[in-house]
């Protein structure tokens, strides 16, 4: 390609620095695949773009492909959801539920969608540093039968000791908070600027401007004020886990 090693770097982490021309060129002289260079140059003309909102359709993709990419190479991942346990903690019986539940996700997809979502689990690298906020109700939402309950409770209790985890309840009697908006995924790089994925029925979000982030910290600091501590929420989660059994 004739280039200098200042204009390579530029481009492959992202900095701009080439048309689309050269672009399609530097694709043509690596062999990718025909598909791949189609989905890369269409990339090009969003690269200046803060922000973005992809529009499914009906229903999400069975591969987000773009939240895929940013998990894999994200340096910590802070998680909120209101009413039910978040994607990256779900058990394949619980996932499988939830989508048995879903108006819109097709039944013929259940199983590849539920190994779609166990890959999405096993993307944040070791050393990544994550954190789940939960709200207690997620917790006394009946997902499946008991037994689906219970292994989901024993599966939180034991990444709750994982090294890089933490779990974070917010009690019920805390009445209002921070984080009735809805649920998000806050990421952050060793490279690259944050951003907050929020996905919806049929769309994924990708919020990179600065204030909007800068909204969205607030949350997870008021989170952190309202919610019990890592080792509250281990003990909450006993307590859920010996209450079901003791009623059943």
């Amino acid at each position: 390609m004739d280039w200098d090693e200042a204009k390579v770097s530029d481009v492959v982490n992202g900095k701009g620095g080439a048309n689309l021309v050269e672009i399609a060129a530097l694709l043509g002289a690596c062999r990718v695949k025909a598909d791949e260079r189609t989905h890369l140059l269409g990339l090009h003309s969003e690269t200046g773009v803060v922000g973005w909102w992809q529009q499914h359709g009906v229903c999400s993709p069975i591969e987000l492909r773009t939240v895929v990419e940013n998990l894999a190479v994200a340096e910590t991942l802070t998680c909120w959801h209101t009413h039910a346990v978040p994607l990256f903690l779900q058990t394949a019986d619980y996932m499988r539920e939830a989508l048995r539940a879903s108006a819109t996700s097709p039944a013929d997809e259940l199983e590849v969608r539920v190994q779609a979502g166990l890959a999405m689990q096993r993307l944040p690298r070791q050393g990544t540093t994550c954190t789940f906020f939960i709200h207690e109700l997620a917790l006394q939402l009946q997902v499946g039968g008991a037994e689906v309950q219970a292994g989901q409770l024993l599966h939180l209790m034991f990444m709750a000791n994982q090294p890089n985890v933490e779990i974070r309840i917010l009690p019920i009697t805390r009445g209002a908070h921070a984080g009735l908006a809805g649920p998000f995924t806050l990421l952050t790089f060793p490279k690259y600027e944050p951003l907050v994925w929020v996905g919806t029925e049929n769309s994924s979000l990708l919020i990179e401007a600065k204030a909007s982030l800068t909204g969205y910290e607030a949350i997870v600091k008021a989170l952190e004020e309202e919610s019990l501590d890592a080792r509250e929420s281990k003990a909450l989660l006993l307590n859920k886990f010996d209450t079901l059994g003791t009623a059943n």
